[in-house]
């Protein structure tokens, strides 16, 4: 079976999250997408996050009908702490999946461009390119030689094809490394839209849907930053312990 890990914060996840699975779950035959919640990603420090526990419900909740996709817990601040870590790095997170991994499947790892494009940064990124296959979610505005140029050196074709890097669809296929440019999904909705919205008490139904939209409204999300900022601290300070049954 082809299996995709889908790593973000998911703060909260939205519309626009779950067209880039199904899109590409149909290109890619992929028979299960895990999306995995970051417990503290280390590239999204500045502004507090939602308490892991929270965005892990929301993710339910928008994952209940969808029956090849499934939360995760790789990241959680339960398992990260076991793993003797603190912050969520992905090269830890692929080799924990594939350590449980039945042999006969093939891993994937789903990404936004945005994203992708500060690969270079993370750790350990050589390795983490050549540990599984990468889906690059495409928007708008890039090529496939933006791709290309955000690759680590060792990593990086010293030739690219013009006609062919000035495609918004391909593959690369370098020094053990395999990425996908997958077509743009066209869902103009993103998490900061969200956010603002709730923040300023407008619907957000269609962009979340209605149980995530409801669940943001009981618990009050997103009203103002500094109880955000309360929550996460009081979540980092306590157990994951009856938060939610472990998941791969």
């Amino acid at each position: 079976m082809n299996v995709a890990l889908y790593g973000g914060t998911f703060d909260p996840v939205h519309k626009g999250h779950i067209s880039v699975a199904r899109a590409a779950a149909g290109k890619f035959h992929l028979g299960r997408v895990y999306f995995v919640p970051a417990n503290i990603p280390p590239h999204k420090q500045k502004r507090p996050l939602t308490s892991y526990c929270q965005r892990y419900a929301m993710l339910s909740l928008a994952l209940a009908e969808e029956k090849n996709f499934v939360p995760s817990l790789l990241e959680s601040p339960e398992v990260v702490t076991l793993a003797g870590g603190r912050a969520s790095y992905s090269i830890d997170t692929v080799r924990r999946y594939k350590q449980q991994m039945p042999a006969s499947d093939h891993l994937f790892f789903l990404i936004g461009v945005d994203a992708f494009l500060e690969i270079s940064t993370w750790r350990s990124p050589v390795e983490l390119l050549r540990e599984c296959e990468f889906i690059v979610a495409n928007r708008p505005g890039f090529l496939l030689a933006d791709v290309v140029a955000a690759l680590p050196p060792e990593l990086r074709p010293p030739v690219v094809d013009k006609k062919r890097g000035n495609k918004s669809v391909g593959s690369i296929k370098y020094e053990g490394a395999v990425i996908h440019l997958l077509p743009d999904v066209n869902v103009s909705v993103s998490a900061t839209q969200v956010r603002e919205a709730a923040h300023a008490g407008r619907p957000i139904k269609r962009f979340v849907g209605e149980p995530v939209a409801e669940y943001i409204r009981k618990m009050k999300l997103y009203r103002d930053q500094q109880e955000v900022a309360a929550r996460e601290i009081v979540a980092n300070g306590h157990s994951m312990q009856g938060c939610c049954k472990h998941k791969p």
